[in-house]
């Protein structure tokens, strides 16, 4: 057989052969991450305008302490110094952002877009060595074994304030059982979220992946072929829910301020 001898041509930072627009995509994820990380960020420091009715905003959620009727312990415990910083989002935010901070599907894109590790296949990166993730700050990327748990922890607390946005105040005092656009904003959002952390790679593990023959256990197979049928889809998931989680916040948000009408469907 004859053998093609094949030339590298230079592997400086962004030298590549490809003809196509191949920085669309590391651009992109670069602007969308960065657009919602500085607006969270934005929302999370206001400590205002996040709860409106039986809507609780899921930067938010849960509201440990806080000035809202939503709070847990009431407003702001007397052993916080008043020199600190205090909005109830900052108790609650840094465990969801470390899940997606660590998230397989995050790291290959902020990679790419943010370290530029690299900008993208067959295109040339700014560094001569890799360490790969078994050396420091890398490996730190671990614990997102464990936050998978602290994650599904929240997606049961924000399905309960689902519940809760359906009970709107009565004219005469008490409640009364309602669906606003609020209620299906925050629904939606719940589903996406759900449909994110229940197909990522560290549940498929614990569902199914620990077992030689998956097969023979029935039940983890069938939770096992669930959680990778949303894994097909994670990266699209891993969108789709950070866009609902933001807009949420958006759309309580304006409520609160008087800018948006909530519509009473039912």
């Amino acid at each position: 057989m004859e053998v093609v001898p094949v030339t590298i041509g230079s592997r400086g930072f962004a030298s590549t052969s490809r003809r196509d627009w191949w920085w669309v995509t590391p651009l992109a994820i670069f602007i969308g991450l960065s657009s919602f990380v500085g607006y969270s960020t934005w929302a999370a420091f206001q400590n205002a305008h996040y709860a409106f009715g039986p809507y609780l905003s899921p930067f938010y959620a849960p509201e440990i302490w806080g000035d809202s009727p939503h709070a847990w312990f009431g407003p702001k415990p007397g052993f916080i110094p008043d020199w600190v910083p205090f909005s109830p989002a900052l108790l609650i935010l840094p465990f969801p952002a470390l899940f997606r901070f660590t998230c397989y599907y995050y790291r290959g894109a902020y990679y790419k877009s943010f370290w530029l590790d690299p900008p993208a296949c067959a295109v040339g990166e700014p560094r001569t060595g890799y360490r790969g993730e078994q050396s420091f700050p890398l490996v730190m990327q671990n614990i997102h074994r464990y936050f998978m748990w602290i994650a599904v922890i929240f997606l049961l607390l924000l399905s309960y304030d689902v519940w809760l946005a359906l009970w709107f105040p009565a004219p005469g005092g008490g409640e009364t059982f309602g669906i606003g656009v609020g209620t299906i904003v925050l629904a939606v959002n719940v589903v996406l979220l759900s449909c994110y952390t229940l197909g990522c790679h560290v549940m498929r593990h614990i569902v199914g992946g620990s077992y030689d023959e998956v097969s023979k256990h029935p039940v983890c197979d069938r939770a096992y072929a669930c959680s990778t049928a949303l894994n097909y889809k994670h990266q699209l998931f891993a969108w789709c829910s950070l866009f609902s989680v933001g807009f949420a916040d958006i759309y309580i948000r304006l409520c609160s301020m008087g800018i948006w009408t909530d519509l009473r469907l039912l």
